[in-house]
Protein backbone atom coordinates (compact mmCIF):
# COMPACT_ATOMS: atom_id res chain seq x y z
CA UNK A 1 0.00 0.00 0.00
CA UNK A 2 2.72 2.33 0.80
CA UNK A 3 4.63 2.02 -2.38
CA UNK A 4 1.35 2.79 -4.20
CA UNK A 5 1.00 6.10 -2.54
CA UNK A 6 4.56 6.43 -3.17
CA UNK A 7 4.43 6.07 -7.02
CA UNK A 8 0.60 8.56 -6.72
CA UNK A 9 2.73 10.96 -5.41
CA UNK A 10 5.14 10.99 -7.29
CA UNK A 11 2.84 10.79 -10.60
CA UNK A 12 1.16 13.36 -9.48
CA UNK A 13 3.91 16.06 -8.76
CA UNK A 14 5.18 15.40 -11.93
CA UNK A 15 2.17 16.04 -12.93
CA UNK A 16 1.44 19.74 -11.45
CA UNK A 17 4.74 20.78 -13.84
CA UNK A 18 2.82 19.22 -16.67
CA UNK A 19 0.07 21.22 -15.67
CA UNK A 20 2.47 24.46 -15.36
CA UNK A 21 4.33 23.82 -18.86
CA UNK A 22 1.47 22.95 -21.39
CA UNK A 23 -0.35 25.84 -20.88
CA UNK A 24 2.46 28.08 -21.32
CA UNK A 25 3.47 26.11 -24.58
CA UNK A 26 -0.03 26.38 -26.15
CA UNK A 27 -0.69 30.14 -25.08
CA UNK A 28 2.67 30.82 -25.69
CA UNK A 29 2.49 33.15 -28.82
CA UNK A 30 -0.36 35.39 -26.69
CA UNK A 31 1.76 35.00 -23.57
CA UNK A 32 4.73 36.34 -25.66
CA UNK A 33 3.02 39.33 -27.44
CA UNK A 34 1.31 40.16 -24.01
CA UNK A 35 4.88 41.63 -22.44
CA UNK A 36 5.72 43.47 -25.47
CA UNK A 37 4.40 46.66 -23.73
CA UNK A 38 3.85 46.99 -19.89
CA UNK A 39 0.69 48.63 -20.70
CA UNK A 40 -0.61 45.25 -21.83
CA UNK A 41 0.06 44.04 -18.83
CA UNK A 42 -3.45 42.74 -18.00
CA UNK A 43 -3.86 41.16 -20.96
CA UNK A 44 -1.03 39.01 -19.82
CA UNK A 45 -2.84 38.88 -16.09
CA UNK A 46 -6.11 37.42 -18.13
CA UNK A 47 -4.23 34.50 -19.86
CA UNK A 48 -1.89 34.30 -16.33
CA UNK A 49 -5.60 33.62 -14.43
CA UNK A 50 -6.37 30.99 -17.12
CA UNK A 51 -3.12 29.10 -16.75
CA UNK A 52 -3.37 29.16 -12.49
CA UNK A 53 -6.57 27.45 -13.41
CA UNK A 54 -6.01 25.53 -15.34
CA UNK A 55 -3.12 23.82 -12.65
CA UNK A 56 -5.45 24.24 -9.81
CA UNK A 57 -8.31 22.22 -11.23
CA UNK A 58 -6.05 19.70 -13.24
CA UNK A 59 -4.22 18.88 -9.55
CA UNK A 60 -7.88 18.06 -8.41
CA UNK A 61 -7.85 20.98 -6.34
CA UNK A 62 -10.74 23.39 -6.40
CA UNK A 63 -11.35 26.64 -3.81
CA UNK A 64 -14.27 28.57 -1.96
CA UNK A 65 -13.79 32.11 -1.20
CA UNK A 66 -15.45 34.18 1.52
CA UNK A 67 -15.25 37.79 1.73
CA UNK A 68 -15.36 40.33 4.49
CA UNK A 69 -15.00 43.34 2.31
CA UNK A 70 -15.65 44.21 -1.72
CA UNK A 71 -12.31 44.34 -3.69
CA UNK A 72 -13.59 47.50 -6.37
CA UNK A 73 -12.19 46.69 -9.85
CA UNK A 74 -9.86 49.02 -11.66
CA UNK A 75 -8.92 49.91 -8.13
CA UNK A 76 -5.14 49.42 -6.89
CA UNK A 77 -4.53 47.59 -3.55
CA UNK A 78 -1.47 45.81 -1.69
CA UNK A 79 -2.40 42.17 -1.67
CA UNK A 80 -1.03 39.99 1.13
CA UNK A 81 -1.43 36.17 2.20
CA UNK A 82 0.07 33.56 4.34
CA UNK A 83 2.78 31.23 2.27
CA UNK A 84 2.71 27.84 2.59
CA UNK A 85 3.05 26.42 -1.04
CA UNK A 86 3.76 26.97 -4.92
CA UNK A 87 0.33 26.70 -5.14
CA UNK A 88 -0.15 30.09 -3.46
CA UNK A 89 1.19 31.73 -6.71
CA UNK A 90 -1.97 29.83 -8.59
CA UNK A 91 -4.64 30.77 -5.67
CA UNK A 92 -3.93 33.99 -5.72
CA UNK A 93 -4.12 34.78 -9.39
CA UNK A 94 -7.33 32.88 -9.78
CA UNK A 95 -8.82 34.36 -6.69
CA UNK A 96 -8.24 38.22 -7.23
CA UNK A 97 -9.09 39.95 -10.43
CA UNK A 98 -8.08 43.16 -10.37
CA UNK A 99 -4.57 43.13 -12.05
CA UNK A 100 -1.88 42.74 -9.85
CA UNK A 101 2.31 42.32 -10.08
CA UNK A 102 3.85 40.18 -7.23
CA UNK A 103 7.09 40.82 -6.07
CA UNK A 104 9.30 37.94 -5.48
CA UNK A 105 12.05 36.12 -5.28
CA UNK A 106 14.65 36.11 -8.20
CA UNK A 107 15.05 32.35 -7.51
CA UNK A 108 11.81 31.10 -9.39
CA UNK A 109 13.55 32.63 -12.45
CA UNK A 110 15.41 29.59 -12.76
CA UNK A 111 11.95 27.25 -13.39
CA UNK A 112 12.03 26.63 -17.48
CA UNK A 113 9.47 28.60 -19.12
CA UNK A 114 7.85 30.10 -15.78
CA UNK A 115 10.88 31.92 -15.29
CA UNK A 116 10.37 33.25 -18.75
CA UNK A 117 7.69 35.02 -18.08
CA UNK A 118 7.98 35.55 -14.34
CA UNK A 119 11.33 37.66 -15.20
CA UNK A 120 9.69 39.41 -17.68
CA UNK A 121 6.19 40.33 -15.41
CA UNK A 122 7.13 40.81 -11.72
CA UNK A 123 9.36 42.90 -10.24
CA UNK A 124 12.10 40.48 -8.61
CA UNK A 125 14.43 41.06 -5.57
CA UNK A 126 17.37 39.82 -4.29
CA UNK A 127 17.12 39.80 -0.60
CA UNK A 128 20.74 39.47 -0.18
CA UNK A 129 21.83 43.11 -1.92
CA UNK A 130 20.49 46.50 -0.81
CA UNK A 131 20.23 47.85 -4.24
CA UNK A 132 17.87 45.57 -5.37
CA UNK A 133 15.68 46.23 -2.29
CA UNK A 134 15.76 50.27 -3.33
CA UNK A 135 15.05 49.28 -6.72
CA UNK A 136 11.87 47.15 -5.73
CA UNK A 137 10.26 50.64 -4.66
CA UNK A 138 11.05 52.58 -8.02
CA UNK A 139 9.30 49.68 -10.24
CA UNK A 140 6.49 49.04 -8.02
CA UNK A 141 5.46 53.16 -7.97
CA UNK A 142 6.06 52.61 -11.77
CA UNK A 143 2.81 49.24 -12.02
CA UNK A 144 1.28 51.49 -9.32
CA UNK A 145 1.19 54.67 -11.94
CA UNK A 146 -0.62 52.37 -14.44
CA UNK A 147 -3.09 51.50 -12.31
CA UNK A 148 -2.13 48.15 -11.08
CA UNK A 149 -2.06 46.50 -7.93
CA UNK A 150 0.80 45.00 -5.82
CA UNK A 151 1.06 41.05 -4.33
CA UNK A 152 3.73 40.33 -1.70
CA UNK A 153 4.10 37.42 0.66
CA UNK A 154 4.91 39.22 3.61
CA UNK A 155 6.59 36.16 4.94
CA UNK A 156 9.47 36.20 2.32
CA UNK A 157 9.94 32.49 1.42
CA UNK A 158 8.04 29.39 2.72
CA UNK A 159 9.23 28.80 6.65
CA UNK A 160 11.35 25.22 6.41
CA UNK A 161 9.56 23.64 9.59
CA UNK A 162 6.47 23.19 8.47
CA UNK A 163 4.74 23.21 11.75
CA UNK A 164 4.91 26.77 11.93
CA UNK A 165 1.52 28.13 11.69
CA UNK A 166 2.93 31.87 10.11
CA UNK A 167 5.99 33.04 10.23
CA UNK A 168 7.38 36.41 10.58
CA UNK A 169 6.86 39.08 8.52
CA UNK A 170 9.06 41.60 6.39
CA UNK A 171 8.56 45.45 6.05
CA UNK A 172 8.41 46.01 2.62
CA UNK A 173 5.24 44.95 1.57
CA UNK A 174 3.86 47.39 4.14
CA UNK A 175 6.29 50.31 3.64
CA UNK A 176 5.27 49.88 0.03
CA UNK A 177 1.31 50.46 1.26
CA UNK A 178 1.91 53.10 3.41
CA UNK A 179 4.21 54.79 0.70
CA UNK A 180 1.30 54.68 -2.15
CA UNK A 181 -1.39 54.70 -0.37
CA UNK A 182 -2.61 51.58 -1.03
CA UNK A 183 -5.18 49.82 0.95
CA UNK A 184 -3.88 46.21 2.41
CA UNK A 185 -6.58 43.22 1.66
CA UNK A 186 -4.84 40.24 3.57
CA UNK A 187 -5.74 36.90 2.21
CA UNK A 188 -5.72 33.55 4.23
CA UNK A 189 -5.31 30.22 2.60
CA UNK A 190 -6.46 27.39 4.63
CA UNK A 191 -5.55 24.29 3.35
CA UNK A 192 -2.52 24.97 0.91
CA UNK A 193 -0.05 23.35 2.91
CA UNK A 194 -2.12 20.61 3.48
CA UNK A 195 -2.93 20.42 -0.51
CA UNK A 196 0.38 20.77 -2.03
CA UNK A 197 3.84 21.09 0.49
CA UNK A 198 7.13 21.60 -0.14
CA UNK A 199 7.37 17.90 1.07
CA UNK A 200 7.74 15.60 -1.55
CA UNK A 201 5.73 12.92 -0.67
CA UNK A 202 2.49 15.15 0.86
CA UNK A 203 -0.41 16.24 -0.32
CA UNK A 204 -3.74 14.95 -2.27
CA UNK A 205 -6.35 16.77 -4.17
CA UNK A 206 -9.30 18.79 -2.50
CA UNK A 207 -10.88 22.04 -1.05
CA UNK A 208 -8.50 25.32 -1.09
CA UNK A 209 -10.57 27.76 1.72
CA UNK A 210 -9.62 31.82 1.27
CA UNK A 211 -10.76 34.45 3.31
CA UNK A 212 -10.60 37.70 2.21
CA UNK A 213 -10.48 39.66 5.54
CA UNK A 214 -11.68 43.39 6.27
CA UNK A 215 -8.96 45.80 4.31
CA UNK A 216 -6.46 48.14 6.37
CA UNK A 217 -6.51 51.43 5.18
CA UNK A 218 -2.56 53.38 5.24
CA UNK A 219 -3.80 56.80 3.47
CA UNK A 220 -3.08 58.31 6.94
CA UNK A 221 -0.20 56.36 7.82
CA UNK A 222 3.22 57.36 8.07
CA UNK A 223 6.50 55.35 7.20
CA UNK A 224 7.13 55.22 11.57
CA UNK A 225 3.73 53.20 11.58
CA UNK A 226 4.49 50.40 9.33
CA UNK A 227 5.74 48.24 12.40
CA UNK A 228 2.17 48.45 13.68
CA UNK A 229 0.35 47.66 10.36
CA UNK A 230 2.85 44.46 9.81
CA UNK A 231 1.89 43.54 13.02
CA UNK A 232 -1.89 43.83 13.02
CA UNK A 233 -2.06 42.65 9.57
CA UNK A 234 0.04 39.33 10.56
CA UNK A 235 -2.14 39.04 13.92
CA UNK A 236 -5.39 39.14 11.72
CA UNK A 237 -3.84 36.51 9.23
CA UNK A 238 -3.09 33.96 12.00
CA UNK A 239 -6.15 34.27 14.14
CA UNK A 240 -8.21 32.99 10.58
CA UNK A 241 -5.61 30.51 10.24
CA UNK A 242 -6.04 29.06 13.45
CA UNK A 243 -9.95 29.46 13.36
CA UNK A 244 -9.85 27.58 10.41
CA UNK A 245 -7.83 24.75 11.93
CA UNK A 246 -10.83 24.44 14.68
CA UNK A 247 -13.53 24.44 12.20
Amino acid sequence: MKLVKIIFWTLWRIWFYVLMAVPILIMFPLLFVSILKETWYPYFFKLARIWAKIILFGMGFYYKVKSEQEIIAHKSYMFIANHTSMTDIMLMLAVVKNPFVFVGKKELVKIPLFGFFYKRTCILVDRNNPKSKLEVFARAQKRIDQGLSICIFPEGKVPDDESIILDEFKDGAFRLAIEHHLPIVPLVFADNKERYSYTFLSGSPGKMRVKILPFIETASKKIEDRKVIKEESRALIYKQLVAFENE
